[in-house]
Order: structure tokens, then sequence, then C-alpha cells
């Protein structure tokens, strides 16, 4: 009696058990085979390599998914409800995720874009520093201070991003307020002098030396060399406290807000 319920059972479902096997098994091999395919054409585009190895997995199991379902489909399982509980269970996944989905979509676009590379000092998410690791959810940042800070990718995106390494060039902006007793033409001489000495100030562009304004308490000078992005503290430092050191030598006064005070009597 066994017997014939298995034969019945072989003969009326056999086949489509062998088809079941043949789509799984050649499912299979073309998702992996799809998979290296792709991984190849994303190598040639010099997509970062996180990002590639993630998108492999990603098509390799999604098309899998869709094998399984085929082969249960043809072994005459409904599939129907199968199929609308992943989705269900997808979906209260994301609404859970939403959040690292978010930043991962955002880690997709600075791989891709990349507004900045590891190395690079950047503004952006709020943190100023030197990029040390671009992740999928989050790029880690050195600040001057040295505090490792995770940001996530989502408050880059959403954000302002500030590279400051993507030119050769940066302008380091200075200003200096002297007396209106003083000589204006010895102060810009003198600033620019200290700002040619300076071994980290390039000559092209020179520095430029002007009067920006007539302030309430001093005449304000600008002093705004150009240096590579690494040097830009030093020089900021170094002529800052020169620039004071030679413009007291030549006699110039850096004034201080004061006021006049007058004592009217009505006696």
């Amino acid at each position: 009696m066994s017997w014939t319920l298995v034969s019945d059972f072989i003969f009326k479902y056999g086949s489509n058990l062998i088809w079941a096997l043949v789509i799984f098994l050649v499912g299979k091999i073309a998702a992996r085979v799809i998979a290296r395919f792709l991984e190849r054409l994303m190598r040639r585009s010099k997509l970062d390599v996180t990002l590639i190895l993630f998108l492999r997995e990603l098509v390799h199991y999604g098309i899998l998914a869709f094998v399984i379902i085929a082969a249960l489909n043809q072994m005459g399982v409904q599939t129907a409800s199968i199929v609308a509980i992943v989705g269900a269970a997808g979906l209260a996944i994301g609404l859970a995720l939403q959040g690292s989905l978010s930043n991962f979509a955002a880690g997709v676009m600075i791989i891709s874009l990349k507004p900045f590379r590891i190395g690079d000092s950047v503004q952006a998410g709020g943190v100023t520093g030197e990029v040390k690791e671009i992740k999928i959810f989050n790029t880690l940042i050195a600040t001057g201070d040295n505090q490792h800070v995770l940001v996530p990718n989502s408050k880059i995106i959403n954000d302002n991003i500030v590279n400051l390494s993507a030119v050769p060039q940066r302008r380091v902006d200075m200003m200096f307020g002297i007396s209106y007793a003083d000589n204006i033409k010895t102060a810009k001489e003198v600033l620019m002098n200290v700002a040619l000495s300076n071994p980290y100030v390039l000559k092209a562009p020179a520095p430029e030396i002007a009067v920006l304004e007539l302030g309430d308490n001093s005449v304000n000078i600008v002093c705004r060399p150009w240096t590579k992005p690494e040097h830009y503290w030093d020089v900021h430092f170094d002529i800052t406290e020169r620039g004071k050191i030679e413009l007291e030598k030549a006699g110039v006064t850096i004034p201080f807000p004061q006021r006049d005070v007058r004592i009217i009597s009505n006696k």
C-alpha cells in the first residue's frame, strides 16, 4: 500500500520535482555568474571595494530568492502567501531600520560621487578634520585634537560639504588693526615682508595686503597670503605673531577699543 502511494506521488509530482530542481540549480549558477559579471563591471568603473562586495552579495541573494520562489511554484506550492509574508517582513524591517537605510544610501552616494577621499581635510556633518575611513553607514573623521568622530553618512549628505584638500592652494585671511595716527604704507610694507619671509607662503599668487575698512577704533588692514592646505595653520599662527612684533618694531600702534568719557557738571 505504501509503495503504491509512493509510486503515485512520484508519477504525479516527479516531473515537477525534477523541473524544480533544475530551476534551482540553473538559477543558483546564474545568480553566481551574474553577480561576478556585475562585480567585474563595477571594478572597471573603480568603485569602492566595500561597495562592490556589498552590491555583489545583494544581487546574488536577490536573484537566489526569486529562483527559490520559482522552484517552489513549479512544485505546486502556493507562493503568493510566501511572497506576501516576505514582503511584510521586509516592510517591517525597512521601517525599523529606516535610519540605517538612509545612512546606507548616503554612503553609496559618498562612495560613488566622491566629494572627498580618505586623507582629505573636510568640514562635513558639523565636524572638521581629516577623513580616516569611509564606511557604508558612517564616516570616520579625526579632528584637529585627534578625536575620532563617527559621523552618520545621511548627516553628511544632507549638509554642506567643504573639502579643504580639493585644491592645491588655500588662502589664509588675517586682519590687523592700526591706529589712525600711524602710516598705512609703512604698516602694509611690514606685513608684506612678514608674509613673504614665511617659507610656507606661496609666491604666486602673491599675498594681498589692503585696507579693508575704517573701523571705530582702528584702520583695519587685511593680510591674505596663499599656502598649501596642510600648512594653513602654520602660516596663520606665524604671521599673526610676527605681524604684531614687526609692526611694533616699526613704531606702528595696534590699538584696542577705547572710549572718551566726558563728565559735564551742572554746578
